[in-house]
Order: C-alpha cells, then sequence, then structure tokens
C-alpha cells in the first residue's frame, strides 16, 4: 500500500492482500508533517487482541470538563463490544471495498471515503486527550448530583493493550435526554410501575461516530477518524471551513491591534474551539477604529477594556475576547429615545430609497 503525500490519503489493500505495517515515512499536509499511519493494518492486528484489552470510560461536558466514569465489575465484559465490534466491521467491510482514507480539511464527505484529522487541528479533542494523559489527578470522578448527566456531551472509552498504543471510540450522548428518578418511573420484574432506581441513565449510540489513534508519541499527531462527520463536528465544535475563515480574522486583528494575553495563550487558541467566537469572526468587518477610538467606544458603552500602561488592550478569557470582537463589529448601541445601551443580535443595512420622482 502506498500512501499520497500530496493527497494525504490512503486506500485500502486490495482483497485478498496482506496488509504490511506502514514504514515510518512522514506525510506531508498544507501546514504540518505527520507520521503516516496505515488503519487497516491497525485493524488487523486489533481483531487480535481485542478480547484482551482493558477499557476505561470518561465523560466529557460542553465545556469540555473531563470526568471519569467507573464501571461496575459485572459490566465490564460488556464495555469493549459496544464500542469496538462494529468499528472494527465497519474498516474490515470498507477493505474489502476498496474505502479511502483522506484528510478532512482537504475533502468533502462522499461514499466510499473516511475522512480523518489530527488532535492538532482539533484542539478540544487535543485537550481532552491531554487531560486524559497527562493530568490524570486532575481528573474527577463523575457523580450525578455533583456533575449532572444532563451537562455531558460525549464519551469516551479509552483502550489499552501492551502491543499497541493506547486508543480511543467516543461516541456523542444527549445529556438532555438522561432520565433520573424526577423525570422517569421504571418498571420492575414484577410488571409493576415503580420508583426509578438509578442515579441517573442514558443510551449509548450503536452507531460508529469517532476512532482517535496513530502510532506518534505526540498527542496533536493522533488521527480523528470521523465515522460520522456531522457527529464529529458536532462533539469537537470543529468546522474546518469556519476556522480557516476566523484563522484570516484574526491575522487581520493582530496586524491591526495591540492585545495582551496571559502567559502561554494567545488569540488564536482563544478562539480555535469556540463555535460561538467562530461563528462571530465569520462576517465581522474591523472597520476604521483606532486602538484608542475602540478603548473609549467600550467605556461609553460601559464595557470597560482593561489595558497596560503602553495601551495594548488585555485579554483574560473567552468572554473578554466577545466584547472586543463585538465592539469591533459595531454591535452596541445607544437609544436616542431612551438612553438604554443594548448588544445588537443582528443587523440589517438600511438601503437608502431613491427620491420620488
Amino acid at each position: 500500500m502506498e500512501n499520497d503525500p500530496d493527497l494525504a490519503s490512503q486506500t485500502s489493500p486490495a482483497p485478498g492482500d496482506e496488509p504490511e505495517s506502514t514504514p515510518e515515512t512522514t506525510e506531508t499536509s498544507a501546514n504540518t508533517a505527520r507520521p503516516s499511519f496505515d488503519l487497516f493494518a491497525w485493524a488487523n492486528q486489533l481483531a487480535r487482541l481485542k478480547n484482551d484489552l482493558k477499557v476505561e470510560l470518561f465523560l466529557v461536558n460542553k465545556h469540555y470538563t473531563v470526568y471519569h466514569l467507573a464501571v461496575a465489575n459485572a459490566l465490564q465484559p460488556q464495555v469493549a463490544p459496544v464500542f469496538i465490534v462494529d468499528l472494527l466491521s465497519e474498516i474490515e467491510k470498507g477493505a474489502g471495498l476498496g474505502l479511502e482514507v483522506r484528510a478532512y480539511e482537504q475533502s468533502e464527505s462522499e461514499p466510499g471515503v473516511l475522512l480523518y484529522s489530527t488532535c492538532g487541528q482539533v484542539s478540544n479533542a487535543g485537550h481532552i486527550l491531554n487531560v486524559i494523559e497527562h493530568e490524570r489527578t486532575s481528573v474527577e470522578t463523575f457523580n450525578e448530583y455533583d456533575h449532572e448527566l444532563k451537562n455531558i456531551k460525549l464519551i469516551a472509552a479509552r483502550f489499552t493493550h501492551p502491543e499497541i498504543a493506547p486508543f480511543y471510540v467516543c461516541k456523542q450522548i444527549a445529556g438532555s435526554g438522561s432520565l433520573n428518578e424526577r423525570t422517569a418511573w421504571e418498571i420492575g420484574e414484577d410488571g409493576k410501575l415503580q420508583q426509578f432506581s438509578a442515579a441517573s441513565a442514558f443510551k449509548i449510540p450503536l452507531d460508529n461516530q469517532v476512532l482517535i489513534t496513530g502510532n506518534g508519541d505526540d498527542d496533536a499527531d493522533q488521527r480523528i477518524f470521523a465515522f460520522a462527520p456531522k457527529k464529529f463536528e458536532a462533539m469537537f465544535g470543529y468546522n474546518y471551513k469556519k476556522q480557516a475563515i476566523a484563522d484570516k480574522k484574526v491575522e487581520q486583528i493582530l496586524s491591526r491591534y495591540r492585545l495582551n494575553f496571559p502567559e502561554g495563550q494567545d488569540l488564536n487558541t482563544m478562539v480555535s474551539g469556540h463555535p460561538k467566537l467562530i461563528n462571530k469572526l465569520q462576517n465581522l468587518e474591523l472597520g476604521t477604529k483606532t486602538q484608542e477610538e475602540l478603548v473609549d467606544y467600550g467605556e461609553e458603552m460601559g464595557l470597560d477594556l482593561m489595558t497596560t500602561d503602553d495601551g495594548a488592550i488585555i485579554i483574560m478569557d473567552s468572554r473578554d475576547i466577545e466584547t472586543f470582537v463585538g465592539l469591533l463589529n459595531d454591535d452596541y448601541m445607544t437609544s436616542d429615545l431612551t438612553g438604554l445601551k443594548y448588544e445588537i443580535k443582528g443587523k440589517k443595512l438600511l438601503e437608502d430609497h431613491p427620491a420620488d420622482e
């Protein structure tokens, strides 16, 4: 099997061919070089090891806070099959049908194509892996009373085996549809309706959604295979086209305005993975406001922007960015009638009407 570095794509071996491990070559995309990865050879190896895998479960909420989910010993044997049996089957079936693996950022979703990105591109996925792999001591064990299942966005199953690198299977969870004693009853073994006995309950989707794996030591190089592209985007708040536009807007902002960030932060990292900010940047018109005019406008609207001694605007978190972008986009006004100040949620330019002849 050959990988085309220009297309960053991968095609399954012909039926009957024995896949071999991909040599240590590199694959180059538009903006980074990363180790190659043979999904089909990986799946063949996993099929041999699938009955001896160790699995841990993690829940991730809407703010991408990670929680460990403890599993009862009696349930352990049932967990792995729910996440990997159909996944392996789909990869094996794809191998026989000539499934192509292509870079998400360079391709469109279509039949016979499996899209992938990397944790380096998808910041929220990279954050989740970093927390689990390198900040485990900070991860709390989930309980319904402190964390509430209704706020959970996805479940991630982490699989390990001595012969392969850890990998993850992620599925979207409809936390708003979870059940608890306040919202549900249950039918007991005696056929009678009774009080719901569990602290909470949720349904695990059976479709294949996201696999995260790879053969590099760097978390940023881990591949994210999007078996369900729409769910992948929703889970991790990732839309490449919108992200690309947002990145260009960020460049324009940084070329015009002096901003000050906490150590280790910058505008790109603060915007990346925040759909609200990314959407707000899509149609941003920078206008002609100078740095000083922008600060004065903020004071006038009661949205004081903090500045450093040399006049740089201080950005501490995403809320500061929202305020800053709102001021750039002229999203605030004072009513001439009431004197009240408003944030404008939507704008439509009024066209000049020609005078009646």
